[in-house]
């Protein structure tokens, strides 16, 4: 591989900005700057052009344009659903039941609830980071207010039986919620045919701008506001409408309603392969939820005898970026909650890498991954003898 070039196989951390979005958000950085809220022609472009861009935003889940609510990205889209949901419960009831692969959006937000009197409840997964079916009915109550479990594991790309899960919550009459920020773009999500009550979405993980993204709310679920101070987003969501971003975001949506099937199929097969490749040259090497269906563009591979983060900094040298887990763990000294509720040791968590792929990766990048694989594990392995 040539010195001078750069793969860049972290796109579950962050996407580039797509030059369609970027074209579509530039007139609001500058002739359209008006603010949405505004009465005068300025606010009213400003308005016309976020509204556009909540009915794309809908239509890439198949929601009505009244149930998105624009936020600044998906951390905020989780605490919403999950402390505006519970806030807003007029029953009373005091249960929260969540995954323990959950992203830390949503297990940090269900957590906080302990001290406000919210008993939270972590059910546990299977060894490939599926939730055990049977532990979640157990823990479903009477006195549950809110289930919320991931669509598709940052980490792993393991998918969840959402289906399955959203309507044992409407049987029982519980508001559930998932995190799709992995999989919005990726894996078709329709809302009418699932009841899903609350749904995620992060613009910069679809090649919108970083800073954006949005909660589906169905009709009829009450969330209370977690930032006020103003009558935006129907009084759900206080704050001037980011409408350079909010019209980048919905350029991004429609384009990956349109381009979703074949993005994703050429992007499981070139994981397939790179997976293939690896385990070819390092036949200890494990698939981590290998044996379960995954988001097409995430391969979690974990090499024994490696330190993860070593292998990122020798991949790194060889002008390759990925990472050994969720971006926004980078820098902690210990393994990833994931892959320990998965039932790994320390020791084996910290030998996982990810690669995510992207709608530009390519066969050519691939074969670069694959020949400098060798090298970067025995410079990994060097470090760590």
């Amino acid at each position: 591989m040539a010195m001078n070039q750069r793969i860049y196989l972290d796109h579950s951390a962050t996407t580039p900005v797509r030059a369609e979005v970027f074209d579509a958000m530039l007139p609001y950085l500058r002739a359209q700057f008006g603010n949405a809220g505004s009465v005068h022609s300025f606010g009213r472009e400003a308005r016309r052009a976020v509204d556009d861009a909540r009915d794309q935003v809908a239509a890439l889940v198949n929601a009505a344009p009244r149930e998105i609510l624009f936020t600044s990205g998906g951390t905020e889209a989780d605490n919403l659903a999950v402390r505006g949901v519970v806030a807003a419960s007029a029953r009373g009831r005091k249960r929260v039941v969540v995954s323990a692969v959950e992203h830390h959006a949503v297990l940090h937000a269900a957590e906080s609830l302990r001290g406000e009197g919210i008993e939270v409840v972590v059910v546990p997964v299977d060894s490939d980071g599926i939730v055990l079916l049977d532990a979640l009915v157990e823990q479903i109550t009477d006195d549950t207010v809110l289930v919320s479990i991931m669509h598709a594991n940052n980490e792993t790309g393991a998918v969840q039986p959402i289906g399955r899960i959203a309507a044992l919550c409407e049987e029982r009459g519980i508001v559930f919620h998932t995190d799709a920020v992995q999989s919005a773009g990726k894996l078709s999500i329709d809302v009418r045919r699932t009841p899903i009550g609350l749904l995620s979405i992060s613009g910069h993980k679809l090649y919108a701008p970083k800073g954006v993204g949005a909660c589906y709310v169905r009709k009829g679920i009450d969330v209370m506001p977690q930032a006020v101070g103003g009558g935006q987003e129907r009084e759900r969501r206080a704050g001037t409408e980011n409408v350079a971003g909010i019209v980048g975001f919905g350029a991004a949506c429609e384009l990956a309603r349109m381009e979703m099937q074949e993005v994703s199929a050429r992007a499981a097969g070139l994981r397939d392969r790179l997976e293939r490749e690896a385990l070819a040259q390092s036949p200890d090497a494990i698939i981590n939820a290998g044996g379960v269906e995954r988001v097409p563009t995430i391969s979690n591979i974990r090499f024994p005898g490696v330190d993860g983060e070593s292998m990122v900094l020798a991949l790194d040298v060889a002008g390759i970026a990925v990472s050994s887990g969720s971006a926004c763990t980078a820098g902690s000294l210990d393994p990833s909650h994931v892959l320990l509720a998965m039932g790994q040791s320390y020791e084996i968590a910290q030998s996982a890498i990810r690669f995510s792929l992207g709608r530009e990766t390519n066969e050519l990048e691939i074969d670069s991954v694959v020949r400098a694989l060798p090298d970067a594990l025995q410079r990994a392995r060097s470090r760590a003898s």
